[in-house]
């Protein structure tokens, strides 16, 4: 019998609001608010230096239920260039860490997670700032999502793309995932304009109303404001 599960995506800006304060705990919040079964983050790490995590981990687990999909990265981040997995329940089969193409170091994670409502496939990405960049990291993508032919499979995160239609890097994701549509606004978190943050999935169908986590709190706590859509699955 289909279930449904609760996915998100939410660049935390390595914990500094808008406000410009460093506050990881207010980022567990948020989480919180949102409740997902699932939730890919993205500058989850420093990127320079020991490119440590930035979020503690354990309060995170204690407050929501989420634990993060391990990753090796040889450094002391808990993420993979940044991205971050984490869902409730379950537990996670195939991980691939995908290193994208592109003139910036960028890179996506994946893995095949087997939760209480169902399998699902779920990449989690943050695309580069350059258009030629985003070409590229979309076709690397789609062959990642690709392998999943005959299961569901869940895509988002920060696709740094404004662009609509036939000029967005984006347009080249409906060979796998078919029409994308506009998106909703979550970039800049204090007045949201831009839909900088996507959720696509396939097959068709499964992905519910994408929504903003409007909240007062997730204003302040991030640039961006999360997404969030339940997917059926089972």
């Amino acid at each position: 019998m289909a279930a449904t599960a609760l996915f998100a995506s939410y660049n935390v800006h390595k914990c500094v609001g808008v406000d410009r304060r460093f506050d990881p705990a207010r980022i567990i919040r948020v989480i919180a608010e949102i409740d997902p079964d699932v939730i890919a983050l993205q500058e989850a790490d420093r990127r320079f230096g020991d490119r440590r995590g930035l979020i503690d981990l354990a309060a995170l687990e204690k407050a929501t239920g989420l634990r993060p999909v391990p990753v090796a990265n040889g450094h002391m981040g808990h993420g993979w260039h940044g991205n971050l997995l984490l869902h409730r329940g379950g537990d996670a089969g195939l991980i691939r860490q995908v290193t994208l193409p592109g003139l910036e170091p960028r890179g996506a994670l994946m893995a095949d997670l087997r939760l209480p409502q169902g399998g699902v496939r779920v990449l989690g990405v943050h695309l580069g700032l350059l258009r030629h960049s985003r070409l590229l990291q979309v076709g690397s993508l789609l062959a990642h999502a690709a392998e999943a032919a005959d299961g569901p499979t869940v895509l988002m995160g920060d696709m740094n793309e404004w662009r609509r239609e036939h000029r967005s890097a984006l347009a080249g994701f409906a060979a796998g995932f078919g029409p994308l549509g506009v998106g909703v606004p979550s970039f800049p978190a204090y007045y949201p304009i831009l839909a900088l943050d996507r959720m696509i999935a396939r097959p068709a169908g499964i992905l519910g109303a994408v929504e903003a986590h409007d909240s007062p709190l997730a204003r302040r706590a991030s640039d961006h404001l999360p997404i969030k859509a339940l997917v059926t699955l089972g």
